[in-house]
């Protein structure tokens, strides 16, 4: 599970230059994809919204695969760059088949690093918004258990309360707002 929040750093934003490298790369790959984790909180939240770092979590990007379309999906990943990663989790035994692919883009006279973390598997509920297919809300919770660790982001936590009260979380301002308190 995702460690505590500093409340003093609440309102800090993402770097624009890291948003548009992962769209760009997001874009390239959307037609295969289901998009996780706080990408998909980033799709579901009201558009033109501000990167709050602790609204969304946009570290890596994280993706389910059906076993179909995994060789089109490295395939273009490999093309645009992006290498096989070997994490500590490809020695432990799971059910989980995953796959990890990095690359750094040369930005202002420094690297930074994109990764993909991808999940082999079929049948994941999703809902289309916009161009992209995104996890259910109600299922992607349930990934903050054993897949995401970052549940103590503004949108997680907003969606279990909005959930709980019978309310679609898509598109609501709770998503990127910051917590009283904060």
């Amino acid at each position: 599970m995702g460690d505590r929040h500093n409340t003093q750093r609440y309102g800090e934003t993402w770097p624009q230059k890291r948003i548009d490298l992962c769209l760009r790369e997001l874009e390239v790959v959307r037609e295969w994809v289901i998009v996780s984790g706080g990408w998909a909180w980033h799709f579901m939240s009201p558009p033109g919204h501000v990167e709050l770092k602790h609204a969304h979590d946009h570290k890596d990007i994280d993706l389910f695969v059906a076993p179909r379309d995994v060789a089109a999906v490295v395939t273009m990943l490999k093309g645009r760059g992006f290498a096989k990663v070997w994490t500590k989790y490809d020695k432990l035994p799971s059910n989980e088949d995953f796959r990890r692919y990095e690359k750094t883009v040369a930005v202002g006279g420094a690297g930074l690093r994109i990764t993909i973390d991808f999940f082999v598997r079929a049948d994941v509920p999703c809902r289309v918004l916009g161009d992209y297919r995104v996890v259910e809300p109600s299922y992607l919770l349930g990934l903050y258990s054993n897949i995401h660790s970052s549940d103590k982001c503004f949108a997680v936590q907003a969606a279990v309360r909005l959930l709980a009260a019978g309310i679609d979380p898509v598109g609501r301002r709770e998503l990127i707002a910051i917590p009283n308190g904060g």
